[in-house]
């Protein structure tokens, strides 16, 4: 389990009129928020539920003309999956996660539980391309993570769509080679898919910002974000 500290210190479409009643990077919320981006990987046991075995944080914060720039905190860990999930060959092909990694690996509770404490003060959302996986794996291990699973996701697959309509894949790769964000060939893990999914998050951020999109972080949460299913709060939350 590896962490780097930080340093001290109904969705709208694309023609709403929320593009012209200001700049996101005029939003006080949007300025003070911590994004999270996460990503993890996991096990696909028949007849059970996904498990955990890799999780990965990379935050982001809002820099005033360039957005928003790593904060210097960083987090990665292996986890121990349960016995009845354990890694087969055609996770080890997907994620290049050896059994090896996992061997003095941690249980989801414990990374969780670590991960959790490590939660910040300010505001803080969480950022992940197709939301819906890692909302799942949080809600699943809520116990351990209450405030992570409590916690509104941006969905960048959901900006993606928003911003760039009709393409014919919104899968991660799909989108890199589009915006010609960085080489088709990359590895599978959380960490690398990490930076690749916080470069795509400020690129579509700065394409939002040209069209003048949203005028708030509350309309890029209505736009985006993939509600916690650990409580449904009337109007998006911060942590």
């Amino acid at each position: 389990m590896t962490h780097t500290p930080p340093p001290s210190h109904s969705r709208p479409s694309p023609g709403d009129k929320t593009r012209a009643r200001g700049r996101l990077s005029e939003d006080e919320d949007f300025r003070a928020a911590r994004f999270w981006v996460i990503d993890f990987k996991g096990t696909t046991p028949r007849g059970h539920r996904p498990e955990p075995i890799e999780v990965g944080i990379l935050a982001l914060q809002h820099r005033p003309v360039v957005g928003p720039l790593p904060t210097g905190y960083t987090f990665h860990s292996f986890i121990r999956p349960p016995e009845h999930a354990p890694l087969t060959a055609m996770d080890t092909a997907q994620t290049r996660i050896r059994a090896q990694d996992l061997a003095d690996a941690s249980s989801a509770s414990v990374v969780l539980g670590k991960l959790e404490s490590q939660v910040p003060t300010e505001p803080v959302l969480l950022v992940a391309h197709h939301a819906p996986t890692n909302a799942d794996f949080l809600h699943a291990y809520r116990d351990a993570c209450p405030r992570l699973a409590r916690t509104t996701l941006i969905d960048t697959g959901l900006l993606a769509r928003a911003l760039h309509p009709g393409l014919d894949s919104y899968q991660l790769d799909a989108l890199v080679s589009h915006l010609h964000l960085l080489p088709a060939t990359r590895r599978p893990q959380a960490k690398d898919d990490l930076k690749i999914t916080a470069r795509l998050f400020r690129q579509l951020l700065g394409d939002a910002a040209r069209r003048g999109l949203f005028a708030s972080l509350t309309d890029l949460i209505h736009a985006t974000g993939h509600p916690p299913k650990a409580s449904q709060p009337r109007h998006p939350s911060l942590f």
